[in-house]
Formats: C-alpha cells, structure tokens, sequence
C-alpha cells in the first residue's frame, strides 16, 4: 500500500482492482472465511464489551483504517456512503450467520471449537503484525473448519434450525459497530491523515488481536482487548508526524493490469521493513 503497507490489505489489495472492492473484501472477510461464525459460537458475543471487541478488532480494525486512509479516493461524504452502501448486505450476512448458529452448535463440542476460535484469532493477529509470518500461517477458512472436524459432535445433532433472536440481534450489534468504525474513519479522514500513524496502530490492534484469545479462554479479564486498542489509538495519535498519503497522490498506481501492477508490486515489495 502506498503508505501503511498492511500485510493482509496489502495480500488481499493484489487479488481485486479498486479501493472500494478492497474494502469490501476487508469488511466482509469476518463472514467468508468463518471468523465471524467461531466467535459467535465461542461466546464472544455474550456481553456488551465482547459485542464493541468484536466489532472493533474482526469488523472494523487496522486493515479499514489503512483501506480509507490510504487507499480510496474522494470526499468524506463519499467515502461515508460507500461505507452504508456496504453496510447493508454486511449486516444481512451476520444476522443470517448468527441465526445459524444455534443449529450449527448443536453438533459441536463448544469447548473444544473454543479452542480453535481463540486459535484463529491469534493467528490473525501474527497476519496482522508481520507480512512475512503470515506466509507460514494458514488461513483462518483452514483453522475454522479442522476446528468443526475436530470438535464435531453428532450425539447432540438437531436437525431443526433453531433460531436466538437476542443472539441475532448481537451479530447485528457488532457489524454496527464495525460500520460505524469505518464510517468515523471515512468522515474524519482528512483530520486523521494528518493525526495518525497508521503503522503504529497496526501494531497496537495486533497487540490487542493477541489478547482476544486469552480473554475467550478466560485468562485474561474480558475488557483487557479493547483497553489494548485504546491504548493503541492514543499512542497512534501523532499530530506531527509525516501525513499519510493516499495511493492516487503517489508514484505507484492503484489498480491497472500487467507490467503497471507487477512494478508497484516490486516497489511494495522493496519498501517494505524487515518486521513486515
């Protein structure tokens, strides 16, 4: 990326061409590759605090702040409806997950899938500190299901789908506030380019991806995530330091085809630090 480098927006900004589909991509990822579904099963959603960690950490995160930032084009306002415009079908998918889960559970070992959740999450969170850890971590998709092969558990199997509108309701909830982390992000980001180190937020919101596990497995109290990214936040907010640019002011394209892509490939791939 023309700036913060994210590894994963980084992997995942090679696959699609456009700012706006990379921020799909980056939004939607949770539901896809099944993040979202083990958290709901892992109980992570059982209080108000693990609803705003969900949110914040799955949904919302380093990887959208370093998309609207550096990546997309245009005014507030525009960045802030493409932001709604997403949110819809975003929030459509997690009620729907959610209202699957009961049923899911119900052929499940939890506390073994626990196991497995908090593991997927952990290993996010190396994706997110180091490019290059990453690429010996296998996706999340491949965690999620050896972790349903693992804990399966057919003596409990119901075959009617059974439905937890107050759990819905909390999917609903933490897709919300991932919405409004971006949509803050997209209204403020002529202040927050200016304001923010974006790498150093990356760090910070590893950090505290690391620490979700251990709140899941209840080794840690269950607000310690989100006092870590609060932490993350203040020591990101740097008034005087360089801005952020966007990806359409600098040198290497955004998008384009064949040898355009391959030389900003080339040039990511030179600039980027050891760590990454």
């Amino acid at each position: 990326m023309s700036s913060s480098q994210h590894p994963i927006a980084l992997r995942l900004e090679r696959a699609v061409d456009g700012p706006t589909k990379l921020l799909a991509i980056v939004l939607f990822l949770p539901l896809i590759d099944g993040i979202f579904p083990a958290l709901i099963l892992a109980g992570a959603l059982d209080s108000v605090v693990g609803i705003l960690q969900v949110g914040l950490l799955i949904f919302g995160g380093s990887a959208v702040l370093a998309v609207i930032l550096a990546e997309m084009d245009g005014s507030p306002r525009e960045q802030a409806t493409i932001v709604l415009v997403l949110a819809v079908p975003l929030v459509a998918l997690a009620a729907i997950e959610a209202a699957l889960a009961p049923t899911i559970a119900s052929v499940l070992d939890l506390v073994i899938f626990e196991r497995f959740a908090a593991l997927v999450i952990a290993a996010i969170a190396a994706k997110t500190a180091s490019a290059r850890v990453g690429e010996y971590l296998p996706r999340p998709a491949v965690i999620v299901g050896l972790g349903f092969v693992a804990s399966i558990d057919l003596a409990g199997a119901s075959l009617v789908v059974t439905t937890d509108l107050e759990l819905v309701a909390r999917a609903v909830a933490a897709a919300l506030v991932g919405v409004a982390f971006a949509l803050a992000v997209a209204l403020g980001g002529p202040w927050l380019r200016e304001a923010m180190d974006i790498d150093r937020f990356r760090f910070g919101s590893a950090v505290a991806l690391g620490v979700l596990p251990l709140a899941l497995l209840n080794l840690v109290p269950e607000q310690a995530p989100l006092a870590v990214l609060v932490v993350a936040a203040v020591l990101a907010f740097d008034p005087g330091g360089e801005p952020i640019e966007r990806a359409s002011e600098g040198t290497v394209a955004d998008g384009g085809d064949g040898e355009e892509r391959e030389t900003r490939d080339r040039l990511l791939d030179h600039e980027r630090a050891p760590w990454q």
